[in-house]
């Protein structure tokens, strides 16, 4: 088979080169939007087409025409949307899932082929971990294995916004909140993400990259 792969996440590359190196299929990967271009991908006539961590727009003449996969962290249909893993971990979730579905004309509510339970504790480096491990898993899967799809249950479907200028923890938050919620707005916006921070009296961030909660 023929395989194009579009990703720039550190965490999908990883999925790729792992899968491309141990596999037998021919595998194109692409790191940047301007390399969507339909004539392109024509000339390749690719059997499958990878849009893991992907955020932009794919036009629907490349959906139609080609299987187009995408991998989504969450248990689908629910959190829909941007920003899954961080949404999700400030809502509580301790657990989530690795989705792999087919693309279609809507957000994030193609048939799923595969699907893999992983936990969201500890900090933001460990759980893209947990993604790309599973990632890797499921598509060789998908790749060795002719997979039944199954239709997702839009009436259960949630939705959620991508999360933007939401790094900042206010002296409301310091003042209202509990360690917990502070514990996982931190820990959500672990790198790669913009870090959490507290603006200090000379208009500096001071930024915070890890925490831990210490019992009294």
């Amino acid at each position: 088979m023929k395989i194009i792969c579009f990703g720039y996440r550190q965490w999908s590359l990883n999925i790729y080169r792992e899968i491309s190196k141990n596999s037998n299929h021919k595998f194109i990967i692409f790191k940047n939007k301007k390399d969507l271009i339909q004539k392109n991908i024509n000339k390749i006539n690719p059997d499958i087409i990878l849009f893991y961590g992907w955020s932009w727009f794919v036009p629907n003449k490349i959906i139609n025409k080609y299987k187009c996969l995408m991998l989504h962290p969450s248990k689908l249909p629910k959190f829909r949307g941007g920003s899954p893993i961080q949404n999700q971990i400030i809502r509580g979730y301790k657990i989530t899932y690795v989705t792999i579905f087919r693309m279609n004309q809507h957000l994030d509510s193609g048939n799923i082929l595969l699907s893999e339970k992983i936990s969201l504790e500890g900090e933001m480096k460990d759980i893209l971990k947990r993604i790309e491990q599973s990632g890797i898993k499921l598509t060789f899967k998908i790749l060795n294995k002719k997979i039944k799809e199954k239709p997702q249950d839009h009436s259960k479907a949630t939705y959620y916004n991508r999360l933007v200028n939401n790094s900042e923890i206010t002296m409301k938050e310091l003042k209202n909140s509990d360690s917990i919620y502070l514990y996982d707005k931190i820990r959500m916006l672990g790198d790669p993400y913009p870090n959490a921070y507290i603006k200090t009296s000379d208009g500096k961030k001071l930024l915070i990259k890890t925490v831990k909660i210490k019992l009294s």
